[in-house]
């Protein structure tokens, strides 16, 4: 997000359409392929909890709403309370029903944090535990601070913990003294397939790495990164390194007398040796000077990324061969307007196609020249985007107030900052067999309330699998563990922690400890191994 607009929060307050009328007319005007059987979006039967944004004087500022959302390695889904009004730290948790349906899911909430953050960096760590870093705004008022505060989730204690700043964090662009200092604000991360955190700094070329023990940061990366971090997005490839494509705001702060002619430069981060490389031009320009935004760059399984951006246009990373080419452009919008991706949410699904949401309103000047509403759906297929479906909130929603994540279901979780938290199901559930989770050693008798380890291939999937420009993250490369009763049918999620490795599309074994509820169901049962909503064959437990 570009920290000097409120893009994020602009909605149109306007009648809303149906999600497939609203399809037709984008398939119509747009002249550009549309799926036979597009995917179907469902509300939840739970709402999301009515909340409401106080500011410090107990003012009503707005309602609160459903945003950030994570999914933990127990199945549940974490979800932040920030909406019209700001935010005020509140988090809640979905948990499937008994049969594993998240439509009928129920809504709890959980500790809350001891900071309230807007457009924070956010990642699930490889011990299980949630850490959330900076944010581009603060409090129920939308306070541009670019916090340098952090805090660290434990879900079995429910409970958080303080995480101080990297100290080493320079502010490259001193006329913000009135600022938080060494400011994370909505800053780029990653987790390593070492399950180590790495987190960049918004402001300068810096990257830090947290030791998750004692909480204390290393430096990495900043000597040979090209640019400023601000505004880009971190995409794990299969071989272990770390793609980004650059946005160029170092012409914006004044850092650079003149901005590229040819704006296409990406670039590797290499952890072994904590340096960055170029990794060649993108061949379209997928950023612009004016909002210097970036959309979701998302690892498919053929190992291929499908980067895309503020212009509309796309581009393709072969990760293999080291090349990039140029991929389709987003249509032209009913509104007549280009669709773009200014800060933008995606998903992989289970069949490798990419969801993504793009904004089809003209540029807003009074709003920094942010695309209004409406929101669309489009499907990348590997060659083409094809039209899909939309949501009842589309007319006031832009792609920068969504998110989407995949869930073990294989469907996409969609929250809009609203109490609206949509469901979307493909039409489509074929996946490769070759995608899917192996399971090599497992317990053949397991007990409620105890743990044990587990082993086999593939169980972090062949992707991070969920992307959004450069903040908000919700990358999923970790196993999550789904025991189904025989006798029953009922479906209990155990809670995965202390993976042995956190690497997309790796040939290795790995392992990861599981924990049993205590209400799991005793008798036969079948375990399965879930990545990227892809499940592992059954394996056959007894549960005693």
């Amino acid at each position: 997000m570009d920290y000097r607009h409120n893009g994020r929060k602009a909605r149109a307050r306007t009648s809303r359409h149906a999600s497939l009328v609203a399809f037709a007319i984008v398939a119509f005007a747009s002249g550009i392929a549309t799926v036979a059987n597009a995917g179907t979006w469902q509300p939840l039967n739970n709402h999301f909890p009515t909340t409401t944004i106080h500011d410090t004087n107990g003012t009503v500022l707005g309602p609160g709403g459903a945003s950030s959302p994570l999914l933990m390695t127990d199945g549940t889904v974490f979800v932040e309370n920030s909406g019209w009004g700001g935010a005020d730290g509140r988090v809640f948790k979905l948990t499937p029903d008994i049969n594993g349906s998240y439509v009928n899911g129920t809504w709890s909430e959980i500790a809350r944090m001891p900071y309230d953050p807007i457009g924070d960096s956010q990642a699930v760590l490889a011990d299980g535990r949630v850490l959330i870093e900076g944010g581009e705004y603060t409090g129920p008022s939308f306070n541009f601070l670019l916090t340098n505060q952090g805090a660290i989730y434990d879900p079995v204690k429910n409970k958080w913990t303080n995480v101080p700043p990297p100290l080493f964090f320079e502010d490259l662009y001193p006329p913000r003294h009135k600022f938080a200092p060494h400011p994370i604000g909505d800053s780029v991360n990653v987790v390593l397939p070492d399950g180590t955190f790495m987190l960049g700094d918004k402001m300068s070329r810096q990257g830090a790495l947290l030791d998750p023990k004692s909480l204390t940061w290393k430096e990495t990366g900043g000597e040979t990164k090209s640019d400023l971090n601000d505004e880009e997005g971190w995409t794990l490839l299969p071989n272990g390194e770390v793609l980004t494509v650059d946005c160029y705001t170092d012409y914006n702060f004044g850092l650079i007398s003149n901005y590229p002619a040819n704006p296409t430069n990406s670039e590797i981060y290499n952890p072994t040796t904590h340096q960055w490389s170029s990794a060649g031009s993108t061949i379209n320009t997928l950023t612009d000077p004016v909002l210097y935004e970036m959309g979701p760059a998302i690892l498919r399984p053929d190992g291929t990324v499908f980067a895309t951006g503020s212009e509309g246009y796309t581009a393709i990373y072969h990760a293999k061969a080291g090349v990039w080419s140029a991929g389709p452009r987003l249509p032209i919008s009913p509104q007549g307007n280009q669709y773009s991706l200014q800060d933008a949410p995606g998903a992989l699904l289970p069949n490798g196609d990419v969801l993504i949401a793009a904004t089809g309103g003209a540029n807003d000047p009074g709003n920094g020249n942010y695309a209004d509403p409406p929101v669309a759906f489009f499907l990348f297929d590997g060659t083409n985007l094809i039209a899909d479906a939309t949501i009842p909130n589309a007319n006031e929603d832009v792609s920068g107030s969504l998110n989407l994540l995949v869930l073990p279901s294989g469907q996409i979780l969609e929250v809009d900052e609203t109490g609206d938290v949509e469901i979307y199901t493909p039409s489509n559930n074929f996946y490769d067999k070759s995608w899917a989770p192996q399971i090599s050693d497992a317990p053949k008798t397991i007990s409620p309330g105890a743990s044990y380890t587990i082993s086999g291939y593939r169980f972090n999937g062949m992707s991070q699998a969920s992307s959004f420009g450069d903040e908000e993250q919700s990358a999923e490369n970790y196993p999550i563990v789904r025991i189904t009763n025989a006798a029953t049918g009922h479906v209990f999620y155990s809670r995965t922690h202390d993976h042995s490795s956190m690497a997309v599309a790796s040939p290795n074994k790995v392992s990861t400890t599981f924990d049993v509820p205590t209400g799991q169901e005793l008798g036969p049962s079948k375990l399965e191994v879930v990545a990227n909503g892809i499940p592992s064959k059954p394996f056959i437990v007894n549960v005693k």
